[in-house]
């Protein structure tokens, strides 16, 4: 191919390209898009419901109520496999990941100095109250959207009512626990329901067979000598001497200073009193200073009521079978 060739060939490229170029200005100056302002057509979309007849979230049960059938100990239990990772729970312990928990119930929502709280929590006013403990760790994050504690929360009511009692104790003045409310009557049980647990037998019964000595046992096993005297005569100690108790007034030891909680009550330590207190004494007397928990077993209860009944001159008459 001669050079007059090979100029023809690339004129006729060049030319092509200039073409293609102004071509291009020409239209881009003469079609112009503009966005529209509404659509051209309107498509109506239904906000989404929820199914009829779908329930909505079920209301947490009254705290109170779970509270006072609360088993502090199954509590600690929990906590100890669950919130050790990221809290104390020791007076004055230090911050984790998460702040210390020592005197929470009743504090403020941002209750541990110096602890950098999320603005979620900061924002919450009033006190950590048994009832928003409850909604807390049920669900945190839906509690206080935003909140930095990671954890998902306490599904079952009961074993966050055993928490909520484990977290009141860590305190020198534990917050009086609420009274139980009355609740709606239950809808009848389906036949294939589980049979209710059998009632525990009454004060009455345990008693004809409970044995004093073993009570005596309990109550050295429990702890009680710790706070209490026992003999005739003796001192008290953090708690009042209990010689005899049984079928005496509720605040019994002269110059002992009981709390509003026990001085409140009327009439006698009569044995069922004796055994609801030793029960769960938070429960029987709320605002009470005595930090046990309680007895669970049916029979070491009658058995350390029956060894408080020994420590009279005239022990009260047991009651008739």
């Amino acid at each position: 191919m001669d050079s007059m060739e090979v100029n023809k060939a690339i004129a006729a490229v060049l030319v092509a390209g200039i073409v293609f170029f102004v071509a291009g200005t020409v239209g881009t100056n003469l079609v112009q898009e503009h966005p529209l302002k509404t659509a051209a057509i309107k498509i109506d979309v239904p906000e989404a419901k929820a199914p009829a007849g779908q329930p909505g979230p079920a209301e947490l049960p009254p705290i109170a109520n779970l509270l006072a059938k609360a088993d502090v100990g199954a509590g600690e239990a929990y906590a100890k496999k669950a919130c050790t990772s990221c809290h104390t729970f020791t007076e004055g312990g230090k911050a984790g990941v998460g702040p210390n928990l020592y005197n929470v119930v009743g504090g403020p929502h941002a209750h541990m100095e110096g602890f950098a709280y999320s603005a979620a929590l900061k924002s919450k006013t009033g006190p950590w109250t048994f009832d928003e403990l409850n909604e807390w760790l049920h669900k945190p994050s839906a509690y206080a959207p935003g909140t930095k504690m990671s954890f998902a929360g306490i599904n079952n009511d009961q074993e966050r009512a055993n928490v909520i009692d484990y977290l009141h104790t860590l305190s020198p003045k534990p917050e009086p626990l609420p009274a139980p409310v009355a609740t709606p009557a239950a809808a009848p049980a389906a036949a294939n329901a589980a049979p209710e647990p059998a009632k525990e037998p009454s004060i009455d019964t345990m008693l004809a067979s409970a044995d004093a000595a073993s009570g005596e046992a309990d109550t050295r096993k429990l702890g009680c000598v710790a706070c209490h005297t026992f003999n005739e005569g003796g001192k008290a100690g953090i708690g009042p001497n209990l010689y005899g108790v049984v079928g005496a007034p509720h605040g019994h030891m002269a110059g002992y200073n009981y709390t509003a909680a026990l001085k409140g009550k009327p009439g006698p330590w009569t044995y069922d009193e004796l055994n609801e207190w030793l029960t769960k004494p938070a429960a029987y007397a709320p605002g009470t200073r005595m930090t046990f928990v309680g007895i669970k077993s049916p029979k070491e209860r009658a058995d350390v009521i029956a060894y408080l009944r020994t420590l009279a001159a005239n022990p009260e008459p047991l009651p008739a079978k």
